[in-house]
């Protein structure tokens, strides 16, 4: 049995479950805005690790989950706890819940796409930005600073350069332009993560199972997913296919960092260098799938249902061969 955890009606979620209901696989969807209705508890003795989940019309022995997608929102964020106060009962059963299915998940002998220990690596680009530049990518060169001084000079240097999150948390990758350097003075508050610019083409490549799926984007924006805002006009996605080498490095990166899946985004320049920036390790493949019909979703419903893939290659332009 398969367990799916999160918002239903997100796209990711929403695409796994339909997979998994074109195979005809026996899969569970919790939706974690109805924690109020379930209930979880599991103990471990010696290698045994058993228990229950209890939904509000069902109860399910946590031992027959042998595949698990969760996708969970920040629970303190749920819209059932608006108006609650911090320490409201509501909000302090809500928080054991979900504390409990994710100290299960961590533990549990089942194929989980993905574990949070595994997942922390990108809570610190930084820190995740040595693991990659282990595995033969380019790492742009970057300065992470709140000097002011120290900023003027890295451009000065390098002409253009971009800013953005140190953090897991999403912010709009942009280019330091004159205005933004006379606003430089905020940044003694809030250290900030200042990198070369990397001229090629941007390539999103998700991987699960030993399979690499890519994505070329052709976009004049300097952070493709806001590419309305910042060049008026989307950007276009289209599938490519990688040459073995730079596909066996994605699988490999994903494999160190502990992950089933993960949605690697990497900068082609014209010398064919290949620059990393992320390993997603929460990605909304969706996004992808939705303009090029790429199987991602169907390769994620058969990890999670332990059945062999089998993709068909079609003829597409190499990248970095």
């Amino acid at each position: 049995m398969i367990l799916l955890c999160g918002i239903p009606s997100e796209a990711p979620l929403r695409m796994i479950a339909s997979r998994l209901e074109e195979m005809s696989a026996d899969f569970v969807l919790l939706n974690q805005r109805d924690f109020a209705k379930c209930d979880l508890w599991f103990e471990i003795e010696s290698s045994d690790i058993t228990g229950e989940l209890k939904t509000q019309d069902r109860i399910f022995r946590l031992e027959d989950f042998t595949g698990i997608y969760p996708r969970l929102m920040d629970d303190r964020l749920l819209p059932e706890l608006m108006g609650e106060a911090d320490d409201s009962p509501l909000r302090a059963f809500c928080r054991g819940f979900h504390d409990t299915l994710i100290r299960w998940m961590e533990i549990a002998p089942a194929c989980v796409i993905n574990r949070c220990a595994p997942m922390a690596s990108n809570s610190s680009k930084p820190y995740q930005a040595q693991l990659i530049r282990q595995h033969g990518f380019y790492v742009p060169e970057t300065l992470i600073t709140n000097d002011p001084q120290l900023v003027r000079e890295f451009r000065k240097k390098h002409g253009r350069i971009i800013y953005k999150s140190i953090s897991a948390i999403r912010s709009i990758v942009q280019q330091l332009d004159s205005e933004d350097e006379a606003r430089l003075e905020q940044i003694r508050w809030c250290p900030t993560q200042f990198q070369a610019y990397v001229d090629g083409v941007d390539v999103r490549v998700h991987t699960i199972n030993g399979e690499a799926f890519a994505t070329a984007i052709d976009s004049d924006a300097t952070d493709y997913r806001y590419a309305g805002q910042q060049s008026g006009r989307p950007a276009g996605l289209r599938e490519v296919e990688l040459c073995d080498e730079l596909k066996q490095k994605c699988i490999g990166l994903t494999q160190s960092l502990g992950l089933e899946f993960a949605g690697i985004d990497l900068r082609i320049t014209p010398e064919d260098e290949v620059y990393c920036f992320e390993a997603n390790p929460s990605p909304a493949f969706s996004y992808y799938e939705s303009h090029t019909g790429q199987p991602i979703s169907q390769a994620v419903a058969h990890r999670l249902a332990s059945r062999p893939f089998v993709r068909h290659e079609p003829e597409l332009a190499l990248m970095a061969s």
